[in-house]
C-alpha cells in the first residue's frame, strides 16, 4: 500500500462506506482477531451478510438479531407512542421472519429523554407488549437509560430448525425472484406524512403549513391516505409467511425489504456464488393504485418508491423455478425477476431495454 492509500485509509469516514459495509467490518475484524476461538466453531454460525447471529441448539439454531431506532431519524413526527413501541418489535421480527425463525423473546433497552411524559412513556410499552403479544413471545428483559432524545434498541430472540433456515446465500440460475405484497407502499405514507409545503418566501408558521399539509391530504382519496398511512405508521412483519415458506423447503434465499428493492436485490447477489446475477423485470413490480395516486400528486415516479425506499418489510425470495407455481398458488406471490448467470443485477424496463441496476436504498451515515 502506498502511503497516499494509507493516508486515504486514515480519512476515511464511516459516511464513505455506509451501515451495511460497517457491520460485515466489524464482524470480519471480530472472526480475525479470534481465529482459534472454539465458540466460532462449535456454537456460532454467521454469514457476514445476514440479519441474524446463528447459534448451534442440537437441531436448531437460536436466531439472535438486533435493531436500535432514534427518534429523529426513525419516527415522523405524525407517529405515536403506542406506534413507536410496535415498531421496535417489529423491525426485529421482521429479520427473523426472512430466516424462517419462530420468535422466543424480545429484550428491549430505551434511551428516555427526562423529560419525557409518564403517559407516553406507558404507551410505548403498550405498543411493545402488544406487538410481542401478536408475534407470540414474551418481553424477558431489558435496561433504561437517560438521553438527549428517545431510544428504543430492541433484541429478538427466535428458533429454527437447521434444515430449514433461510439465508441470502443460496440463489442459483433459473430461481424466480419473488416479493410477498406490493411496494412503495410506506414509501408513499412517508413521503405524505413528511410532506413540506414548497417554499413560497413568505414567511411561514405552523399554522399555515398544518393548513397547506391539510390541503395537501384532501386531494387524496380517504382510502388512499388510510392505507398508506398504516402501512408507513404500524407496519407488520411477515411472520408467518416466513416460517410456512421455510417450512417449503422451496426458497432457495431470502430477506426482508427495508432498504428497498434494488438494495435487498443486492444483497442476495453479494450473499450469492460468483457469477450469479438477478434480473427485475419493471412490469412486473407490484405497484398499487393509491401508491401511483400520491406519486402522480407529489410529482414522483412511483417505480422510485418500490425500488429505493424500504420499509415495507416485505420478504423478497428466489424459489426454485419447478415449485413456484405451487407456492404462489398457496402465498399469492408477486415475482419480479428471475436469478441469472450474469454476475450482474439488471433491469428490463417497460420498453424491453435492460439496463444496469444499481444496488441503491436508504443506509444509515450516508
Amino acid at each position: 500500500m502506498s502511503s497516499k492509500d494509507f493516508k486515504d485509509q486514515e480519512n476515511l469516514k464511516i459516511s464513505h462506506i455506509g451501515e451495511k459495509k460497517l457491520i460485515k467490518r466489524l464482524l470480519s475484524r471480530s472472526r480475525a482477531l479470534q481465529p482459534d476461538s472454539p465458540f466460532f466453531d462449535e456454537f456460532y454460525f454467521k454469514s457476514l451478510s445476514d440479519d441474524a447471529a446463528l447459534l448451534n441448539i442440537a437441531d436448531n439454531y437460536l436466531v439472535v438479531t438486533s435493531d436500535l431506532l432514534i427518534e429523529s431519524s426513525h419516527f415522523p413526527s405524525k407517529m405515536s407512542a403506542y406506534q413507536k413501541g410496535m415498531k421496535v418489535v417489529t423491525v426485529n421480527v421482521s429479520d427473523l421472519a426472512a430466516m424462517g425463525a419462530k420468535p422466543i423473546g424480545f429484550i428491549l433497552s430505551l434511551g428516555l429523554p427526562s423529560d419525557l411524559c409518564l403517559k407516553e412513556f406507558d404507551e410505548i410499552m403498550e405498543g411493545v407488549l402488544k406487538a410481542c403479544q401478536e408475534y407470540e413471545m414474551g418481553l424477558i428483559g431489558g435496561d433504561t437509560n437517560q438521553s438527549e432524545e428517545l431510544i428504543l434498541s430492541g433484541t429478538c430472540l427466535g428458533t429454527v430448525n437447521k434444515d430449514k433456515v433461510l439465508m441470502k446465500e443460496g440463489a442459483r440460475p433459473g430461481d424466480i425472484v419473488a416479493v410477498t405484497g406490493p411496494l412503495g407502499v410506506a414509501a408513499a405514507g412517508f413521503e405524505v406524512l413528511l410532506y413540506s409545503p414548497p417554499n413560497d418566501d413568505s414567511e411561514s408558521n405552523d399554522n399555515k403549513n398544518e393548513k397547506e399539509f391539510e390541503e395537501f391530504t384532501g386531494s387524496l382519496k380517504p382510502t388512499t391516505l388510510e392505507l398508506i398511512r398504516k402501512h408507513a405508521l404500524q407496519p407488520r412483519a411477515r411472520l408467518k409467511e416466513g416460517i410456512l415458506l421455510a417450512d417449503s423447503g422451496a426458497v432457495t434465499s431470502a430477506t426482508d425489504i427495508t432498504d428497498g428493492l434494488t438494495s435487498e436485490v443486492g444483497e442476495l447477489v453479494e450473499a450469492s456464488l460468483d457469477g450469479v446475477g438477478i434480473t427485475i423485470f419493471q412490469d412486473m413490480i407490484p405497484i398499487i393504485p393509491e401508491v401511483r395516486e400520491v406519486a402522480a400528486v407529489l410529482n414522483k415516479d412511483p417505480l422510485d418508491l418500490a425500488l429505493y425506499y424500504g420499509e415495507d418489510f416485505e420478504l423478497l425470495l428466489t424459489v426454485r423455478e419447478e415449485e413456484f407455481e405451487d407456492l404462489n398458488e398457496e402465498f399469492n406471490l408477486f415475482q419480479v425477476g428471475v436469478v441469472t448467470g450474469s454476475g450482474r443485477m439488471e433491469i428490463v424496463d417497460k420498453d424491453g431495454k435492460t439496463k444496469i441496476l444499481e444496488p441503491k436504498g436508504y443506509q444509515h451515515f450516508q
